[in-house]
């Protein structure tokens, strides 16, 4: 049994490395985040040239066609890096929802934009503070038209087309609406991390267009599922760069004669981040495992990558600021963007709490033995 990615993959991982430690060092993350710039155009643009934005698009559609598995290599190394693009909700999202549920118009339309970075896509689903029900949604679509309201829609303000969850004469499904187009109303919100840019998009009678493979409840949750294991590499990436900052810095402070690093203390709190992070990372793994072969423990695998990977962004991130003492709350120093995007990413796809109440729902649903009614 192979717990480790193939060598290709490897290669792969390690050329992104090199190409974002020369070009997204912390000054460009905190260019956008001091400057007007929603995100870094020029880096999006190399990104789709070397192809990342179309690696789990099959090469009909214009894609490279490497499959997910590539493309969780390229979420570790751009969480890594905190890149400030809108690679999670184009890739993961909408172009996963295309991919699974999309005719083949709309993916001969989209897929081939989307993979050479012409097109920006999201993903539009919450509609109000707390947790978000697919089979509760206000947003609705009549004869073709979308009313409703969604709050901070992931890269909502750049966008090209949001694909949307609604509700439907059917009932829930995905819609894809032109966000340039009549009847959207765009507003951008301010969240933790203005490195990746938020908005609340109104739609007023918006012409939509059906996903035709989109039914119900599941497809929704489905698609959730496939990005929260995409999401939990990039989780992973952004955790690994703060722990080694934390370590970098305790190696080379000094305090009574000594690297701060020495002490149990800060010994002992790296090493409950190592752990959180090696624990988030073989879970991450157990659901690229699960997202590449289609498995059935898919849900389970997601639910779990996705609370492990929340909780070790949260602990490197806060711990790392700790680390660096009083300083490491300054506007100068790069803590900060460790800590913004995790815990943006925290509440992307639905927080914590709500994955945890999915994976004991998956647990039970897998257990269950039907017993004789006679």
């Amino acid at each position: 049994m192979n717990f480790d990615f193939p060598d290709e993959l490897k290669q792969l991982r390690d050329e992104a490395r090199r190409f974002l430690t020369e070009r997204c060092p912390t000054s460009v993350p905190r260019r956008i985040l001091e400057g007007p710039e929603p995100y870094d155009r020029a880096l999006w643009h190399e990104m789709a040239e070397m192809g990342w934005t179309g690696a789990a698009i099959p090469e009909e559609f214009g894609g490279a066609g490497l499959g997910h598995l590539a493309v969780c290599v390229l979420a570790e190394e751009i969480g890594r890096a905190v890149a400030p693009v809108p690679f999670a909700s184009s890739v993961y999202l909408a172009s996963e929802a295309l991919q699974l549920y999309g005719s083949d118009t709309q993916k001969r339309h989209y897929l081939p934009k989307l993979a050479a970075g012409e097109l920006i896509g999201t993903f539009a689903m919450a509609e109000r503070p707390g947790p978000v029900d697919p089979a509760r949604l206000a947003t609705h679509v009549t004869d073709g038209k979308l009313s409703g309201t969604k709050l901070a829609v992931p890269d909502g303000d750049v966008a090209n087309f949001a694909i949307v969850a609604v509700r439907a004469d059917r009932g829930p499904c995905l819609a894809i609406v032109d966000l340039t187009g009549s009847g959207v109303a765009r507003e951008t919100v301010t969240t933790i991390d203005p490195t990746r840019s938020h908005a609340r998009i109104v739609f007023d009678g918006a012409p939509a267009d059906p996903l035709p493979g989109s039914k119900g409840a599941d497809s929704v949750r489905h698609l959730l599922d496939r990005a929260a294991v995409m999401l939990a590499f990039e989780q992973v990436g952004c955790a690994e760069a703060a722990l080694e900052m934390a370590r970098d810095y305790a190696r080379e402070r000094y305090a009574f004669g000594r690297p701060i690093g020495s002490f149990q203390a800060i010994k002992h709190k790296l090493a409950d981040i190592y752990i959180a992070v090696e624990l988030a990372r073989s879970n991450a793994y157990y659901g690229a495992w699960a997202l590449h072969t289609d498995a059935a423990e898919l849900p389970i695998a997601a639910s779990v990558a996705r609370i492990s990977a929340c909780d070790a962004g949260w602990l490197a991130s806060k711990e790392n600021i700790q680390t660096h003492g009083g300083m490491g709350f300054t506007w100068q120093m790069d803590c900060q963007f460790y800590y913004r995007r995790a815990k943006l990413h925290a509440l992307a796809l639905g927080g914590t709490r709500e994955w945890k109440r999915r994976l004991i729902a998956e647990l039970r649903r897998s257990n269950t033995i039907a017993l004789p009614t006679d």
